[in-house]
């Protein structure tokens, strides 16, 4: 790999500092495309992935600094530029796109071999300088050393007068299993923080371009619709606006000021076109369609799991148990609104973006789509990001390609800015779900066959179709989770049908798992409670031969004190294997009979990722995650009424509330393995959790989340009435 342009000293580096001496500005040298060292000491080290509060703008540079041995309180953190070949993440096919949890992990090993070249140059140019064997020298904190003569040179030092090979050093880095890290594992605050405590951070929302107008667009109730006419008369005479532009998918209005570019929103009159899919698309009537589906044996399926012969095991069973459960469609969510900023050039031959987004890559590629222009006439400034949860990673950019639009109609940059109501109403959402699953139980209540069948919206042929061709329509984001992870069953069979509603669907956090893997848990707790055993054990019977799972799950149970029941509360557990990272979570709750509200006093989690890069921040991400998968379990629901959102903003939409957050007990487990995810992996567990602790207290089993007040509260009554 030494050959690829992203591992090559002599790519994207001036050609001064190719031929020997390296003597730039301000006795700065590049040593590679992500490390440039300054002669007062100060480490530049190029960041790749997006930051949205994630960590990442700390971690990767960590990764780098570790195996350069740098100190860290001289490094200064700067972005790349947009370049996939060079900066792209090898865990998503070299793209530059922060999403999955799957930047650590993609970017690991790349990083610290860049690392651990750096290093190298640095020694082999002070062993030179000196003129001592390179095996005589050793690093220490942003210093080279020569210990048989005391001698030392700081990185800064070198920097003066070093020489950059054209080819890497071949360097071999130590395995994760017996490496020592210096940087990596310790808590080191993290560099974001600080902007964000005092205000001084600027989001692209904060951006100001000489020059600029506001813009707005009213989009089509339903995806697909169209404009079938406008009148704009009202909206024209609204003080502050200036131009009225038609899109191919809804109107857009040009204002001196955001506030007018709303006003003339408000006031235009469009007729919507009637061709579009989802016109009379229901939430209720999609569930009935997909749960017809789910149970039709005739019904064609994508195969995503399979091991032995379920069909016959479960033929042959001493009891089937079945079980259905339902998802509704959820929205992002995210804090900061969707923005962007675009200026166009006179001849529309170029353009600069200011914007934060998941996928510098997407959304470069969609302005210069967009204008029929090379991807090298696009500059792109990127900011942080206000909350992502996959909602700013969307193949089409769609807040981005309205400024380029607009900007491009006006002849003048143009700030796009949504507001809540435009995000919930045009937003890309979670699928809605059906779950059928059933077990073959032998004589002693183990598992001898199992039957996943998920029903769902198609997610990746609306939001990345050009993924979804490659991968043959196996949309990895929809059916993930339906596979079984670590579950030592030998005879299964996993299934996805995947239903063209029309509607808007993207990833959101914890994807496909939030919803698939909230049916296997429960019903996991099903068949436990089928077999009178208790739950934490089934599970650890299941996983026999896997010790991170184990160790998740059973120091859960200890610190929750699973074995100690509490009056009128009641302990759900859950287990999760999300890509490789094991997390356990325990739920404790009551609830109001009257009303049929869960509270949710306390949750326990376990995580094991591997090597923590940043542990505190695992522990943070663990706590954010959970939080988060708190409102999908329990109150966030977007529902559709013939084709369009009927959710407006989060007076509709409940987002969990500082009330509703329980007491939170993480625990890290450090071990020995490649870094995993951590920034979304332990949101399944919580619905989950949830549900089955609402069952050891009340034996009502809650299969559909959102477990709305409302919904506890009739299959209360109705599991009253059955024990009556």
């Amino acid at each position: 790999m030494v050959g690829a342009a992203g591992f090559t000293f002599g790519v994207a580096v001036a050609p001064s500092l190719l031929t020997g001496e390296a003597h730039a500005q301000n006795n700065a040298v590049k040593m590679n495309n992500w490390v440039t060292i300054h002669g007062d000491g100060t480490v530049a080290i190029m960041s790749p992935a997006s930051e949205m509060g994630q960590g990442s703008l700390t971690s990767l540079p960590r990764i780098v600094a570790d195996e350069m041995d740098a100190d860290w309180s001289k490094v200064k953190i700067d972005p790349t530029a947009v370049s996939d070949p060079i900066f792209g993440n090898p865990g998503r096919g070299f793209h530059q796109y922060t999403a999955g949890s799957a930047t650590v992990t993609g970017y690991f090993n790349n990083l610290r071999l860049f690392g651990a070249q750096v290093r190298q140059v640095l020694m082999d140019n002070a062993a030179q300088r000196w003129g001592v064997p390179l095996a005589e020298t050793t690093t220490q904190s942003g210093v080279v050393l020569h210990q048989k003569s005391g001698r030392r040179l700081t990185y800064g030092e070198i920097a003066a007068f070093a020489k950059i090979p054209a080819e890497a050093p071949q360097v071999v880095v130590e395995p994760v299993a017996t490496a020592e890290f210096h940087l990596i594992g310790k808590d080191i605050p993290r560099t974001d923080i600080p902007g964000k405590q005092d205000g001084s951070t600027k989001y692209s929302i904060d951006v100001q371009v000489p020059g600029m107008i506001y813009g707005a667009i009213l989009r089509e109730p339903v995806e697909g619709a169209g404009v079938a006419g406008v009148d704009d008369k009202a909206a024209r005479a609204v003080e502050g606006v200036l131009h009225v532009v038609p899109l191919k998918n809804g109107v857009g209005v040009l204002a001196e000021n955001p506030w007018a570019a709303f006003q003339g929103r408000k006031a235009l009159k469009v007729t919507w076109g009637s061709k579009a899919q989802g016109a009379g698309f229901s939430t209720s009537g999609g569930f009935e369609q997909f749960a017809q589906a789910a149970r039709d044996p005739a019904q064609a399926v994508i195969e995503w799991d399979r091991a032995g012969d379920a069909a016959a095991k479960l033929k042959g069973a001493a009891r089937v148990v079945e079980a259905e459960y339902r998802s509704d469609y959820a929205y992002h969510g995210q804090m900061e609104p969707l923005n962007s900023i675009a200026a166009v050039s006179p001849k529309g031959d170029a353009v600069e973006l200011w914007c934060g987004v998941q996928s510098q890559t997407i959304a470069v590629t969609v302005a210069a789509q967009a204008l029929g222009i090379p991807e090298s006439r696009v500059k792109f400034n990127h900011h942080l990001l206000g909350g992502g949860f996959g909602r700013r990673g969307n193949r089409d950019a769609d807040f981005v390609l309205d400024s380029v639009l607009l900007s491009k109609a006006s002849g003048k940059p143009v700030k796009v800015m949504w507001t809540r109501e435009d995000d919930i109403h045009s937003g890309r959402f979670r699928p809605l779900y059906v779950n059928r699953l059933r077990a073959g139980l032998d004589a002693s209540g183990n598992i001898s066959g199992w039957h996943h069948r998920g029903v769902c919206d198609h997610v990746m042929a609306f939001m990345d179709p050009v993924r979804y061709k490659a991968v043959k329509g196996r949309d990895g984001i929809a059916l993930n989770g339906i596979n079984i992870r670590s579950y030592e069953i030998a005879d299964r069979m996993g299934e996805g049908v995947l239903v063209h509603t029309g509607m808007r669907t993207n990833p959101l956090r914890g994807i496909g798992l939030t919803a698939n893997s909230f049916a296997t848990e429960v019903f996991i707790d099903e068949l436990a409670a089928s077999a009178k055993a208790d739950p934490v054990e089934f599970r650890l019977r299941l996983l026999s031969k896997q010790p991170r799972a184990r160790r998740v799950i059973e120091d859960t149970a200890a610190m929750a004190g699973w074995k100690n029941r509490r009056a009128g509360r009641g302990l759900g557990v859950a287990y999760v294997d999300y890509s490789g990272t094991h997390v356990a979570g325990i739920a404790e709750v009551s609830v109001d009979k009257q009303t049929g509200a869960i509270k949710v006093h306390n949750f326990w989690c376990t995580i094991d990722c591997g090597v923590a890069v940043h542990p505190d921040n695992v522990i943070a991400q663990t706590e954010s995650s959970i939080v988060y998968g708190l409102g999908l379990a329990l109150t966030e629901r977007i529902s559709i009424a013939n084709g369009a959102v009927e959710q407006s903003n989060f007076f509709d939409y409940h987002v969990p509330r500082m009330r509703d957050v329980p007491e939170l007990h993480i625990k890290l487990v450090q071990t020995k393995n490649h870094p995993t995810g951590a920034g979304q992996m332990a949101v399944p567990l919580v619905p989950s959790a949830i549900s089955n602790a609402v069952f050891a207290l009340t034996g009502v089993r809650l299969r559909q989340q959102p477990m709305l007040a409302a919904r506890v509260k009739t299959a209360l009554l109705a599991g009253e009435e059955r024990i009556a």
